[in-house]
């Protein structure tokens, strides 16, 4: 597991019931600290869900990841878009 927090993710949703490979495989999944926070909090707040329920959330949690990544480097490709403008408009 990448994290500590990928560890205790894991950990959590043993001691709620949920089977041990599956328990490995979400932590596996969600490798980076953000990721695996999110989900210890959704498991510590839903307890024992259903896995299509949990596996729900999972992906939700990465797609929201996912837009905020891609709105960021759309922010930043902006930035240097409207640099060039600037330096083009200096000469």
């Amino acid at each position: 597991m990448e994290t500590d927090v990928s560890l205790s993710l894991y950990r959590l949703m043993v001691r709620e019931g949920y089977p041990a490979e599956f328990a490995l495989g979400v932590a596996r999944e969600m490798n980076t600290e953000y990721l695996a926070r999110r989900m210890l909090l959704y498991v510590s707040r839903a307890g024992l869900v259903p896995p299509e329920e949990f596996a729900d959330e999972m992906l939700a949690i990465i797609e929201e990841r996912d837009r905020f990544t891609a709105k960021h480097r759309a922010e930043e490709a902006q930035a240097k878009i409207n640099e060039l403008y600037e330096e083009g408009l200096k000469d």
